[in-house]
């Protein structure tokens, strides 16, 4: 039924040219206007999907790795959109039927074309088959007939089969021919110049493939494993579709796929997807899911890191009722927790259940140590997810910007108090990014300077619910106990240069002019660059060592097996690193300051009216040397030294002022996390009762 459709308006076309191939061309276009309203739903369809794909980006981020809650999560909003993402396939059934009903009718012509009667072309039929040993299945052989009377074969025989010549001279006069080229031929069969219809099939494809994937509105937001994936599947569809079908399918084939990128700029114009996509929103969640899946594919691990993770990630999940959780990025962090650690260890019975990025982390020989600690490894990718399913009543993390990247508050659990505790006495609001602390629900402070600027950040943001504990460090108290037992009066004494890793660093801007002045000097120089830096930079500090090997008092340490220079140094030479108020507040030993350029993580710190510990500070724990008098240092030196009970009186000051409880910051911390885990059991007992 639909093929005598086809074959009625193929009929038409081909009485007003008389020319097959031009017949062709014109059922195409036709085709065209008469699937327009299929066209343009297909266009509105996918401007919604595609206006969808920023909430659809969204779920990925926010149950990035829980496929079943994405999937729920995806199929409540296409039920909120009235969206059936099935229903694009059909605009593909139709072209397949489209295609199938035309290659029918291509292959028919004394049919469909000619309209002869049926018994008449059953009996041209017969004798194309007997006289070529053609299998009567086939579905090409009125075509063979055709031929066969147009060369003058067997004419005797089907002028019988037609009754006369009447139909034989219509037959003759079918024109089946497109600029000189006959459609009837079949590529595979005919090879030769008959080759050149599949190639030119799979050139229209690729072309529209290439259109498509830059003006279509759907195509042009897919993956370019999907764009590239399509464009070879049409591409290798299109050459197989020319070669085995008659060249007037593929000729039907080739002006469908041209009229097509027409019909696409057309519909671009009329029904513009820029007055209903959110582009900006699109590109921002697409480029966060990208860094998503960036992370999770970054971190390659061996196979016992993977088994070790996934055992680790059930062992956690298998555990109800945890009250309390520490996440660390990697071995180096446990020292920020562990006064505070072990001090709810020593009060309480409570377990802790401390989560490391890092396969070799320290925790692992703790927890074989201390029944009350339960520690996992779980790599970047089930971190994600292991974050957003959190089940637990608090927890601690070092790690700022959370729920701004990668790593989320819990969707399972709304209640969860995260507390974050600095690994720095810098200035959060300088050198912590924008917002970096307004996920948490208890922020603690290290001294009055960190107190006051996350009090004016949560004010400036509304979030005034949110807790600053006046907390201390717990790293300083034990790195000034530390230095007490271990301190050593030099010999000679020590200058240790300690840069910062940033863009213009001490390293990367004076380092040469620092050590030519101090070359020869009465005290010992050690420089102790950022092992990142060492990795990155292998050739130059190989080339420093070789340059300054015969200046005895001069040392390149790129060895940081031990941790002693730092604290058994005279005088500190620093840029914008945070082991300057470490060192000072710990040996209340002065710090030279080179002043390269600042480090500014968050450019909105101007918005509080407070200037940051990390500039005014600088002025009372030592000096300040701008880079023009950098090759006059040796002076700043002699005059610091000379001066050094006066640093020290300012630095105790500064200590005493600005740092929040000394030596028992352990306690501070590891009260108020019990305290907040008994109020959290409290609450549950209650809305228990309620019920």
């Amino acid at each position: 039924m639909f093929s005598d459709f086809l074959g009625l308006i193929m009929r038409l076309c081909y009485n007003l040219f008389n020319n097959y191939g031009i017949a062709i061309l014109l059922f195409t276009l036709i085709s065209k206007f008469i699937l327009l309203p299929l066209s343009i739903w297909v266009q509105k369809n996918s401007i919604k999907m595609v206006k969808m794909q920023p909430k659809i980006n969204q779920i990925k981020i926010d149950y990035f790795g829980d496929k079943d809650k994405i999937a729920d999560e995806e199929s409540k909003l296409y039920k909120e959109e009235k969206y059936n993402a099935f229903l694009s396939l059909i605009p593909l059934a139709v072209q397949i039927i489209l295609l199938l009903g035309l290659v029918k009718v291509i292959n028919h012509p004394l049919t469909y074309i000619l309209q002869l009667p049926d018994d008449t072309t059953s009996a041209i039929v017969d004798i194309a088959v007997s006289k070529n040993n053609l299998d009567e299945e086939s579905s090409s052989l009125e075509i063979a007939a055709v031929k066969d009377i147009k060369n003058d074969k067997y004419l005797n025989e089907y002028q019988v089969a037609a009754n006369g010549e009447e139909i034989i001279n219509q037959v003759k006069d079918l024109n089946l021919t497109f600029l000189g080229f006959d459609l009837s031929l079949v590529a595979v069969s005919e090879l030769g110049i008959a080759l050149l219809v599949p190639l030119l099939a799979g050139l229209s494809a690729l072309i529209l493939c290439i259109a498509q994937n830059k003006i279509n509105v759907l195509q042009a937001e897919q993956s370019n494993w999907n764009k590239y994936g399509m464009l070879a599947f049409s591409v290798g569809l299109s050459l197989y579709l020319g070669s085995f079908v008659p060249a007037g399918v593929a000729l039907y084939w080739i002006f469908s796929n041209l009229f097509a990128i027409i019909q696409q700029w057309l519909l671009n114009i009329f029904i513009s997807p820029k007055k209903y996509i959110d582009y900006e929103t699109l590109e921002k969640t697409s480029k966060e899911l990208r860094e998503l899946n960036s992370i999770s594919k970054k971190h390659k691990l061996t196979r016992i890191e993977k088994a070790k993770a996934r055992a680790d990630y059930k062992r956690f999940f298998k555990v109800v009722n945890k009250h309390l959780v520490f996440y660390s990025e990697s071995n180096g962090f446990y020292k920020y927790y562990r006064g505070v650690i072990e001090y709810i260890l020593d009060n309480t019975n409570l377990t802790i259940h401390y989560i490391t990025s890092d396969y070799n982390d320290k925790i692992f020989e703790l927890e074989k140590e201390n029944s009350q600690i339960k520690a996992y490894f779980i790599d970047e990718k089930r971190l994600i997810t292991l974050m957003m399913k959190m089940d637990a009543d608090v927890v601690v993390m070092t790690m700022p910007d959370l729920d701004t990247y990668h790593i989320k508050r819990s969707y399972l659990r709304k209640d969860i108090e995260y507390v974050y505790i600095p690994h720095g006495m810098d200035s959060n609001n300088l050198t912590l990014r924008t917002k970096a602390l307004n996920a948490f629900d208890t922020v603690f402070a290290s001294g009055k300077h960190q107190y006051d600027e996350t009090i004016a950040i949560f004010k400036m943001y509304n979030l005034e619910n949110r807790k600053v504990i006046k907390w201390g460090y717990t790293l300083l108290d034990e790195m000034i106990k530390d230095y007490q037992k271990n301190k050593k009066v030099n010999k000679i004494q020590k200058i240790l240069i300690a840069p910062s890793w940033q863009k213009d660093n001490i390293i990367d801007s004076c380092l040469e002019e620092i050590l030519n002045s101090l070359k020869g000097k009465k005290y010992d120089v050690i420089v102790r660059p950022h092992p990142q830096q060492v990795r990155m930079m292998k050739e130059k500090f190989t080339m420093l060592e070789e340059k300054y090997k015969n200046a005895k008092n001069i040392t390149i340490q790129t060895d940081f097996s031990s941790s002693d220079t730092v604290f058994n140094a005279d005088i500190v030479i620093t840029d914008w690193s945070s082991i300057a108020f470490e060192y000072a507040f710990t040996t209340k030993k002065p710090v030279v300051f080179i002043d390269t350029p600042m480090k500014i993580m968050n450019p909105e710190y101007k918005k509080i009216p407070i200037e940051p510990f990390n500039i005014w500070a600088r002025e009372e724990v030592g000096e300040i040397v701008s880079l023009e008098d950098v090759k006059n240092i040796d002076q700043v030196i002699d005059k610091v030294l000379k001066n050094y009970q006066k640093y020290q009186k300012r630095i105790e000051k500064l200590t005493n002022d600005y740092v929040y409880n000394l030596g028992k910051s352990d306690k501070i911390g590891g009260e108020y996390i019990i305290g907040a885990i008994q109020e959290k059991i409290k609450e549950r007992k209650e809305r228990k009762n309620e019920k």
